[in-house]
């Protein structure tokens, strides 16, 4: 599906793609919901399907504390405060660290609410004040709907690509 360019297919892209993310999760069994497994691509993290899920809840919370700094006016710390893009790395592997050993059913109710959090910041934006580039100073050159669209949408297709394999353990 395309990369969404107004609010309505940014919430519907990321509702969908949750629920596709959800439903794969729920399709798996129970052994290999909870099972660590090899992946190559992130090496050192995102072992199991809850860090995956915490992976993105972070990234939730994150996203809706810059939001709240950029929105009274301040500067939000993007990514982090020690941390760039180039340094995303670091970032990632804290995150992991963080929830260690959170269990797969409270990973899911995490998500499910920091999702709704941040669906609550998208419903409040025009189509104009999601995708208009530089917007908003703390946003930079990008738009509000572009750093939503990471968040979100974006965020839950990546998640599914990086756990879909471990059906074929099934198999």
């Amino acid at each position: 599906m395309p990369r969404p360019t107004d609010k309505d297919s940014l919430l519907d892209l990321s509702e969908s793609n949750l629920s596709r993310l959800l439903e794969f999760i729920d399709s798996l069994p129970e052994n290999l919901k909870r099972m660590s497994f090899e992946n190559d691509e992130l090496n050192d993290r995102d072992r199991t399907v809850s860090d995956v899920i915490c992976h993105l809840h972070e990234w939730h919370v994150m996203m809706a504390k810059w939001y709240e700094v950029g929105m009274s006016g301040e500067k939000p710390a993007i990514p982090a405060e020690d941390v760039t893009w180039k340094t995303l790395p670091v970032l990632n592997r804290r995150i992991c660290a963080k929830f260690n050993g959170t269990d797969l059913d409270r990973a899911i109710t995490l998500l499910k609410q920091s999702h709704e959090t941040i669906m609550s910041l998208i419903r409040k934006h025009t189509d104009e004040e999601l995708f208009t580039k530089a917007k908003y100073p703390w946003t930079g050159t990008t738009s509000l709907g572009a750093y939503l669209i990471s968040a979100t949408s974006s965020h839950y297709d990546w998640a599914l690509k990086t756990i879909k394999p471990i059906k074929k353990l099934a198999q």
